[in-house]
This record gives structure tokens, sequence and C-alpha cells, in this order.
């Protein structure tokens, strides 16, 4: 254009490209909104990625496709150190409130043994800590993460949602299934490594399970 004196449209033309390409100004919107609750977020609960803040916003109203969420994630520097061994989720850092009242709290933990022909099975149990009431005990070989979201829709659908649940950090209490479902929904504690102590109440329940 500036060389030959030629119009925009003729040496877009020449070119190849549309005139409104040419013309195109973008305009993004703000994300500084977004940006703020991520951090905070992310600071609440530190040792979660981002697709999990992904599915708490979400839960907030602020829908977003996960490559955006991961561009903000990436950009306000909030991705998570590696550390050695297995990766264990903490949970909301936030401390524990004590059950006043039915659906308040539950506790989840697993009970094994092993049959007379040598095969082992376990047992899922889910305890009301304020009712110390058995909501579920769930006996099979093999119980993963997807199972455990489905006998918890079952006692859901028969209770209630709770508004807290508390476990320790086995693998099937980790498990994507676990942690999707658990974020669009409830407020999931999960205890220190090492201290069962901190979920005494279903600690208590199965030591007289085992007894029985």
């Amino acid at each position: 254009m500036e060389g030959h004196g030629l119009s925009q449209r003729r040496a877009c033309r020449l070119v190849g490209i549309g005139h409104s390409t040419l013309r195109y100004q973008r305009r993004r919107a703000s994300d500084e909104a977004v940006r703020k609750r991520l951090r905070e977020l992310a600071a609440q609960r530190r040792r979660i990625g981002y697709r999990r803040l992904g599915w708490l916003l979400a839960r907030e109203g602020q829908i977003m496709n996960h490559k955006k969420v991961y561009r903000l994630y990436r950009e306000e520097r909030l991705m998570v150190r590696r550390r050695g061994g297995r990766k264990r989720a903490l949970g909301s850092r936030t401390p524990m409130m004590v059950p006043a009242g039915l659906n308040q709290r539950w506790s989840l933990d697993f009970v094994s043994d092993t049959l007379a022909d040598g095969r082992r099975f376990r047992v899922l149990c889910v305890l009301d800590d304020f009712s110390r009431e058995c909501l579920a005990a769930v006996v099979d070989t093999s119980l993963g993460g997807a199972r455990v979201v489905r006998e918890l829709e079952s006692v859901v659908n028969q209770r209630g949602w709770p508004h807290t649940i508390v476990s320790d950090n086995g693998t099937e209490l980790t498990s994507n299934a676990v942690l999707r479902w658990a974020a669009e929904r409830v407020s999931w504690h999960y205890i220190q490594p090492g201290k069962p102590v901190q979920n005494a109440f279903i600690e208590s329940f199965n030591s007289k399970l085992r007894e029985e």
C-alpha cells in the first residue's frame, strides 16, 4: 500500500487475505476477577492442579474452557511443584467443623480381611459423625474410585447431601472420579498422612467392626 499507492482492498486481494482480517482488533475481556479468584483457591488448596481448580470455578458459575484455565494457571505461576513419593491430595486447609446435626460431616474408611480360600476383600464404611450411624458398609473384592462415587451417590439419594466428608489419602479416595465428584458437590477434607486420630470416629467404628 505504501510502496505502490494501492487501496487496502486491492492490496488484500493481491496478498490473498480478507480486508476484515487486516482490520481485526482483538477485544479480549479482562480476566482480572478470574485470576484473583484462581489465586485465592490455589492458596487455600495448595496441592491441586488446574483441572480441579477449573471445576471449583465452574461450581461458582465461572465456566470456561480448560485450555483457558490452564493458560491463566501458568501465567499466574500456580503450578504444583513435584515432590517425591505418591501424590497425596491434602484437601481443604480450613479446620474441620464440629458436627452439630445430621449430614454435617461423614467419615469414610476401608476395612480389609481375607477369606478362608485366601482371597482378600474390603469393606467401605460410611459413618455420620453426629449420630455415629453407619450409613453404608459395602463389601467387595475390589472397590475403586468409580465404585466409591456410585455408593456415595446411593447414600446421598437416601439421606441427602453432607456438608463435609473426611477420609485418609488412599488411592481410591484421591482418584480423579472422587475428586471431580467432590469438587462439584461437597467439601472433602483429607487427614494428614500417618495420623488416623484425625479421623477418630470412623477409626473407632472400624475397630469394633474388626472385632465382630
